[in-house]
């Protein structure tokens, strides 16, 4: 390798650092939450519109306090059930809580029956739901408004279904009637109506709120592409923090955590992600409100948190604030309906799209539409592959020639490096001559190749992160593209009555399976079209990568193993044709059969 490209490589990793380190050291700076914030006046029963209220109301006392409530274990709760062709779970009526829900389309494995359980209640083994309520104000206290623990009473509605609301009230006996509307479509999205009536004589200050709680830090896939943990949008910076980093937040002796608060503008929304499931708290569409993330330490609880503009509502007149929750799977087309037709501003966002989504957006709605046409996301990504080399292929076209035209240089190569011995600088002017008279440009093969890692990166987070690959079918033994290769070598891919190794175990590197081979071997075709290296040294690590890749993405998805050799047959089919028609006739397989002789007969 010459010293050209050694720096043009050692420029993209420093880039590449660089990005990393800028992104991690110097992420973007919070906006300070402004405590005098002023507050809304109902007294004709409308509701507020205006300013954010500060993040914590004022109790009697005049103690600054959040004012929520920590849900309690009540395992003998009544509950209105929720049925719908989507989901299926339960409320409870202690606190209105939405916290039993599972997702009818998606089984926890690919042959099993059990459903996938997204929120359970407080007392089982990973509590995470969501409550809402209302925090006090001004001679208010907590006892006067329904919060985590209240229990509530039924005025109407048996079962919740996307035909029938549930409507609950409850009265604080001190004239103010509370009442909580919940309605749910047919997909994964709650709606949340709170409202409440002063029936006194006095004026009562107040704010509404939702919370999502997850007790306990959750298991996430640890892997550096992926995001887990909270994901926020706040007017128009959206905010990726995962659990270890929520923790890390400062401390807030008024909230009773380590608490980050942001005020929101017009829109927004808050929420916790896994890889392929979602429950995020969305505002009314140009509402203002406040939008909290905390961690307890306490109780080891996440939580989320949207607090509208505090009011004061007078004797005689109603408020009411309606929000959204959304609790289900990451379905792009779903969410970008959501977005689309209910204005959640920029909510497709909430998909982990990457560094690189000005690649992954496209590819993806691509990679989608080609799925809707063919029904089969293997053929699609196999299509997929043939589209994005014909875009580059003006790019690669240029690489091809130069690779043949130093193809056909490799005999005077061979001569200069003879000649210099053992003085590498001579052979270096020596090649960089023979370059300049022919007209030949070392580099310009590696352009195509830088071009290709953000599309590579960009389809491996389709693949790896979108719920539209997990499970997916293609032919025979691939049942799962977003899984690696389930066959083995070291059964002869299913003849001998062994079971292939567990993900994870010591021998799971090893055991290889029929798309990771066949990748080892396509990237072996490929670089016997390429010049080999002058430098010995250089060409025996050449010579070893496609074997060192084929181990490196044997535990790869196998969608993103099926696009890399894909890739790479049609890379190699464009490149041979391209020399040919420049005059350099490979012989590929001839030197091949060559190799294998002449290693046989020195053995």
């Amino acid at each position: 390798m010459d010293d050209q490209n050694k720096n043009l490589i050692l420029a993209v990793v420093l880039s590449g650092i660089v990005l990393l380190g800028w992104t991690i050291f110097f992420p973007a700076p919070e906006t300070a939450t402004d405590p005098n914030a002023p507050v809304a006046t109902v007294t004709d029963g409308t509701t507020p519109t205006t300013a954010v209220a500060p993040p914590a109301a004022t109790s009697g006392s005049g103690t600054a306090t959040s004012g929520l409530e920590t849900a309690t274990q009540t395992p003998d709760a009544p509950r209105i059930e929720i049925e719908t062709p989507r989901v299926v779970g339960s409320i409870s009526l202690i606190g209105g809580r939405i916290d039993d829900l599972a997702l009818k389309d998606y089984k926890v494995e690919i042959d099993g029956d059990e459903i996938v359980t997204l929120l359970e209640p407080v007392g089982s083994e990973a509590p995470y739901y969501a409550t809402y309520g209302w925090a006090p104000g001004g001679a208010l206290t907590v006892d006067d408004v329904p919060g985590a623990n209240t229990l509530w009473n039924v005025e109407s509605g048996e079962t919740l279904t996307p035909e029938t609301p549930v409507r609950l009230s409850w009265d604080n006996g001190k004239g103010l009637i509370f009442h909580r509307e919940i309605s749910i479509d047919a997909h994964y999205l709650f709606t949340v109506t709170q409202s409440v009536e002063n029936t006194s004589e006095t004026t009562a200050r107040l704010f509404s709120y939702g919370v999502v709680a997850r007790h306990g830090t959750p298991e996430t896939s640890k892997y550096f592409v992926l995001h887990e943990g909270l994901v926020r949008l706040s007017d128009k910076e959206l905010d990726e923090e995962k659990y270890k980093d929520i923790a890390d937040f400062d401390l807030d002796p008024r909230e009773g955590g380590h608490t980050s608060v942001i005020p929101v503008a017009e829109n927004g929304w808050t929420g916790f992600t896994d890889k392929y499931w979602m429950t995020s708290l969305v505002p009314q569409p140009g509402q203002s409100f406040t939008s909290v993330a905390k961690y307890v330490e306490s109780g080891n609880i996440y939580q989320v948190e949207t607090r509208m503009p505090t009011v004061e509502v007078a004797p005689g007149s109603r408020t009411e604030t309606t929000s959204y929750l959304f609790a289900g799977a990451k379905e792009w087309e779903t969410i970008r309906q959501y977005q689309d037709d209910n204005g959640f501003y920029r909510f497709v966002d909430s998909i982990d799209w990457g560094w690189f989504w000005y690649f992954t957006k496209p590819i993806f709605r691509i990679l989608h539409a080609l799925h809707g046409l063919i029904g089969n996301m293997g053929w699609s990504i196999m299509i997929l592959t043939l589209i994005i080399k014909g875009v580059m292929l003006p790019l690669a076209y240029k690489s091809y020639v130069s690779m043949a035209r130093m193809k056909e240089l490799q005999p005077e190569m061979e001569k200069l490096k003879e000649q210099a011995g053992d003085d590498r600088e001579k052979l270096q002017r020596g090649m960089m001559e023979l370059y300049k008279t022919n007209k030949v440009n070392p580099a310009s093969g590696c352009l195509p190749i830088l071009l290709q890692i953000p599309v590579f990166f960009s389809l491996y987070k389709v693949i790896f992160v979108t719920i539209e690959l997990r499970h997916a079918p293609w032919i025979g033994w691939i049942r799962d593209l977003s899984a690696p290769d389930p066959s083995s070598i070291l059964n002869l891919f299913g003849l001998l009555p062994y079971a292939p190794p567990e993900p994870g175990s010591a021998l799971a590197f090893l055991s290889l399976g029929i798309l990771p081979i066949l990748l080892g071997i396509s990237m072996w075709l490929q670089q016997k079209l390429n010049p080999a290296p002058t430098d010995a040294s250089q060409a025996m690590i050449m010579a070893w990568m496609p074997w060192v890749f084929m181990f490196m993405l044997g535990n790869f998805a196998s969608g993103l193993v099926l696009y890399w050799i894909c890739n790479n047959t049609i890379t190699f089919t464009q490149q041979y044709l391209i020399m040919r028609s420049h005059g350099h006739k490979p012989d590929v397989f001839g030197n091949i059969l060559r190799s294998l002789r002449l290693k046989k007969k020195d053995a």
